[in-house]
């Protein structure tokens, strides 16, 4: 199969338009200001190909002309700026983007083509959302940011200085722990992220729907005190509650997927199953409008905080060892009992320590996930009914079910 080539008259159709494709949108935001910019849609394309003919001078052996040629665009944007600055206008933006445009009509000669578009392509979506990125920094939450950007600097500081190695009988790596928490902290926070981001602006559902996937007990508390405190939104909490348990089966779908591909095909039809009977449990809930902003799932923490990301690693290492001792001095019954008082708490450092290190897929394995999944659905119905009274007769019944016929599906 022949692969496309990029010849030279490619690649300089490709300069052309990177340097057209920024040049008409700084002209069409100059357009709706009283004021132009540095340049304009002629300027950017020329100044594009002015770094394919630098790139090709090159290409030839005359090495001084790219220097040359960045150093008299630099020149060239030093002179715009300062014009800018007699007239009172701040903000170095439009001469950036004559640098990085002649970088781009240069990369597309010398280098894989990708790269000069994905800079032209980045760069001018980057200058056109100017307006929604400024909204997006005001109304950006500091503490949650200040929370993402410590366990970043955690991760990239530890992850890399880890052993990667096996200690101790329970082949504990530290390495691959931590890339555990990392993995699981990421989608948990891409749920919590969702939930914030639209979770008040469409109602209870969708809290509970994106919630599910950064922690379906946290979102079943908060819905059950929704419905104690608000007696019109209780059937709408408590649908929100079972929507993110049923979102819960397919979170930890996707987990397996990540630590251990093999555990897929036994479980995804049991979590398929489980995961549409939840969502099927929600109808015939009686509810309300939902158009109460108050009354939303805020209870979530954020997963990208440092002290949440270590104590999910300490008791992913807890269960780790505890998996290994019971099911060695217990045996497949003990195995059993510890998914399902395990399954009281949070499932997810269970399940990937049980099935991180198995070698081959094992039905006491699968077992013991189902049985766990079992008992963390039937403490979310325990702790809604509990905490909220109104309809507690509702929340056994189709919390009870759902249990229920999670037993079937344990000796399949």
């Amino acid at each position: 199969m022949n692969t496309f080539e990029w010849t030279f008259e490619l690649r300089f159709a490709l300069a052309l338009a990177l340097g057209l494709l920024v040049g008409l949108e700084r002209e069409t935001a100059s357009s709706d200001r009283k004021f132009r910019y540095f340049a304009g849609v002629r300027t950017y394309t020329i100044i594009s190909l002015y770094g394919f003919g630098c790139g090709w001078l090159n290409h030839i052996n005359v090495t001084l002309a790219l220097p040359i040629g960045m150093i008299s665009v630099a020149a060239l944007a030093v002179v715009g700026y300062l014009a800018k600055l007699k007239e009172g206008r701040i903000g170095s933006t439009s001469e950036v983007a004559a640098l990085l445009t002649f970088i781009m009509g240069t990369l597309t000669i010398l280098t894989d083509v990708w790269v000069a578009m994905a800079l032209g392509i980045i760069s001018t979506i980057l200058l056109s959302e100017k307006a929604d990125l400024e909204t997006f920094v005001e109304r950006l939450d500091k503490s949650e940011f200040l929370g993402v950007l410590k366990f970043l600097l955690v991760t990239v500081i530890i992850l890399p200085v880890l052993p990667n190695h096996e200690y101790t009988e329970f082949k504990l790596n530290p390495t691959r722990i931590w890339q555990i928490v990392i993995m699981v902290s990421t989608i948990g926070f891409v749920g919590y992220f969702l939930t914030k981001k639209f979770g008040g602006k469409l109602g209870l559902w969708l809290s509970g729907l994106l919630g599910g996937i950064a922690s379906s007990t946290a979102v079943t508390i908060a819905s059950a005190r929704i419905a104690k405190n608000i007696a019109d939104q209780s059937g709408n909490a408590l649908q929100a509650s079972i929507l993110a348990s049923s979102v819960m089966y397919l979170r930890i779908l996707v987990l397996v997927w990540l630590i251990n591909p093999s555990f897929v095909g036994f479980l995804w039809w049991k979590m398929l199953i489980l995961s549409c009977l939840g969502f099927l449990l929600v109808l015939g809930v009686k509810n309300h409008h939902l158009s109460d902003s108050a009354s939303q799932v805020t209870d979530l923490s954020n997963p990208f905080e440092i002290r949440p990301a270590m104590m999910f690693g300490i008791f992913f290492v807890g269960l780790t060892i505890i998996t290994s001792l019971v099911n060695r001095l217990l045996g497949d019954a003990g195995l059993l009992v510890l998914s399902t008082i395990t399954g009281v708490m949070d499932i997810d450092p269970f399940i990937l320590s049980l099935i991180q290190h198995a070698e081959s897929v094992k039905t006491i394995y699968v077992s013991a996930v189902i049985l766990a999944a079992m008992s963390n659905t039937l403490i979310k119905g325990i702790y809604f009914a509990v905490i909220s009274k109104r309809l507690q007769r509702e929340t056994i019944l189709r919390y009870g079910i759902w249990a229920a016929l999670h037993i079937p599906l344990v000796f399949v």
